[in-house]
């Protein structure tokens, strides 16, 4: 992860919590090795194809256990179109990225939720919505959901508490903001 962002970009204001959502194993498994994966219950529906589950149910089974989330497996009843597939082979994604995507555009779901820098790029290149763990963790606040102190101490815990790769100078300008409330 990368660049310039702020509270606001983590998440737009537009969400809503009745929101469906796609969802890829990294913010599965990174929210719940923080303790907040039941922030995934404030939106409406959370998706999920079964090769993400299944990339899941190998590095964090618990995730998929939650007593406060219910992620829903939807196959993909659809091929991949082209963009899709132009989107695979410029990015290298893997088969689950590629079916995560693939049931964004089926569902038409109003957000993509992944941690894979290559799979927000080809999100962003096809103008699907996407964020991250940090942005559903920076996104309670707004939703009442967690106090400021509680998701910078949140954040702060981010590189011992989950395997989730973040560049140490970045997570501290997403900190920064959040502590200003900006």
């Amino acid at each position: 992860m990368s660049g310039k962002m702020s509270i606001g970009a983590c998440m737009a204001a537009t969400d809503t919590p009745a929101q469906v959502v796609v969802c890829d194993a990294g913010p599965l498994i990174h929210l719940d090795e923080l303790g907040c994966l039941e922030l995934l219950s404030d939106f409406g529906r959370v998706l999920s194809p079964p090769s993400v589950c299944e990339e899941v149910s190998r590095h964090r089974p618990s995730a998929l256990n939650h007593q406060q989330v219910r992620v829903e497996r939807l196959s993909v009843e659809v091929p991949p179109t082209a963009d899709l597939r132009g989107m695979q082979r410029l990015f290298a994604l893997h088969q689950a990225e590629l079916d995560a995507l693939c049931l964004v555009r089926q569902t038409k779901a109003g957000m993509f939720l992944t941690d894979d820098t290559a799979a927000r790029l080809a999100a962003q290149q096809l103008a699907i919505s996407v964020h991250g763990t940090i942005g559903v963790v920076v996104r309670a606040i707004r939703r009442s959901l967690k106090s400021r102190d509680e998701v910078v101490n949140t954040l702060r815990s981010l590189p011992t508490a989950s395997t989730l790769h973040v560049r140490p100078s970045f997570l501290e300008e997403i900190i920064a903001e959040v502590e200003r409330g900006s």
